[in-house]
């Protein structure tokens, strides 16, 4: 199982610079198909839109999970030490989405996208 899982995603890695080149130099590209860096660039911010909303509601999510773990930890250590990583992990999470998400606007304002 794992040997077909593996080979088909090796498989699938060996494809995509063909099918890049594919639709790059095809004559007649269907229509809603990027065709050059700003229309990528469109692309990229709808996506990002939508993935945001997504992302803070996980985030929510976790931190209410993790309070709801502080409220019924009554008072061990093991729980306590659980609820305090969740919450660690949480934080870091949110900053590494805020910089995932501000980073593609940073790039695009400093190459004049």
């Amino acid at each position: 199982m794992n040997k077909k899982l593996i080979s088909s995603f090796a498989l699938f890695l060996l494809a995509m610079p063909t099918l890049s080149l594919a639709v790059q130099f095809s004559p007649t590209t269907p229509p809603g198909l990027p065709l050059s860096v700003s229309d990528f660039w469109i692309v990229m911010v709808k996506i990002l839109n939508l993935i945001w909303p997504v992302f803070i509601g996980l985030a929510i999510i976790m931190f209410l999970v993790s309070a709801f773990m502080f409220l019924t930890s009554q008072g061990e250590p093991s729980k306590l030490r659980a609820a305090r990583d969740s919450m660690i992990w949480g934080v870091v999470g949110v900053v590494v989405g805020i910089v995932s998400v501000s980073l593609p606007f940073i790039i695009g304002t400093t190459l004049g996208l």
